[in-house]
């Protein structure tokens, strides 16, 4: 197939594009610089400049494709408009997909999040769809579940579109920017590693690597409208997560009162995040995409050593 890769250049990205090209696929990377050209060429794809502002450009681009995997993320959008500004964004990114490849039953896959079910009070399955954003969520995580929700209404419109949901924790020897880096750092800052309250909010983990073949997987062979979830331990307790930092850091866990005053006051704009309780599983995807994870498990990952490189 030729697949157009949008965010190629990121943590996700740089696996998917490896992982398609390992698999056969023609692939086309998104790249809006000569740094992010030479990026994408040295992970053996071929280069189409652009922008994600230009949504034109972004229907022209999937419309000479045979399908599309978006796993960008407007960091830049994020700090200057915040979470509603991200929203916009992204929805008319998906609109112009859609506008594309509308009638096609070519395949589009979006990278989401884990959380978007919401606190279901059990592990959150493919089968949950993302909670309604509305002005009631202005300004969480929420609004941006329009977004998944109309990749997943593309169905209806002759696409062939998935939802590939990320764990909290994507893990690799190249992760520089996710949450484990953020942790070390706040934990280097403050001399312990906090977990909120009691710890026992469950988080998920998965290596990037194995979270690439989810995407390629929907891509080739998965059913439109679905949701995947690219989870390998989909309930592993925050504590747990503090304290193998810890251990390598030489630092204490503690436990940071989980009100409106500490958590911020620790965490700072990972507040929010690090309470979160999103147990999910992973089953469905396992047996209708044939994916089975390969890659070093979270703990195991960190014992490689290279979240904390010798200084």
């Amino acid at each position: 197939m030729r697949v157009l890769v949008v965010g190629g250049t990121g943590h996700a990205g740089s696996y998917v594009i490896q992982d398609l090209v390992a698999a056969g696929h023609e692939v086309t990377g998104l790249a809006r610089s000569d740094t992010a050209a030479a990026a994408v060429s040295e992970l053996g794809a071929k280069v189409r400049r652009g922008d994600l502002e230009d949504f034109d450009g972004l229907k022209e681009a999937a419309a000479d494709s045979d399908g599309v995997i978006h796993v960008a993320y407007r960091r830049d959008v994020l700090m200057t408009g915040g979470i509603d500004a991200l929203a916009a964004s992204e929805l008319s990114s998906v609109l112009a997909y859609g506008n594309a490849l509308e009638g096609t039953g070519k395949p589009l896959v979006w990278a989401g999040t884990m959380a978007s079910p919401g606190y279901l009070g059990r592990p959150a399955t493919e089968e949950d769809p993302a909670l309604p954003g509305g002005d009631e969520y202005k300004g969480t995580l929420r609004v941006r579940n329009v977004v998944e929700t109309t990749v997943i209404g593309l169905a209806e419109r002759g696409v062939r579109s998935s939802v590939v949901r990320l764990p909290n924790i994507a893990h690799s020897a190249t992760d520089r920017e996710g949450f484990l880096p953020l942790l070390i750092a706040l934990a280097k800052e403050k001399g312990v590693v906090g977990y909120p309250g009691d710890g026992e909010n469950l988080w998920g983990a998965v290596h990037m690597r194995d979270a690439a073949a989810v995407f390629r997987l929907a891509l080739e062979k998965g059913p439109a409208g679905k949701y995947w979830h690219a989870v390998e331990d989909g309930d592993i307790p925050f504590r747990e997560i503090a304290e193998a930092v810890g251990s390598r850091l030489g630092l204490p866990a503690v436990s940071i009162p989980a009100d409106v005053l500490m958590l911020p006051g620790f965490f700072g704009f990972l507040a929010n995040l690090v309470a979160l309780n999103c147990p999910a599983t992973s089953l469905i995807t396992r047996q209708t995409l044939g994916w089975e994870p390969t890659q070093p498990s979270l703990l195991a990952d960190l014992d490689n050593g290279h979240y904390f490189p010798a200084t």
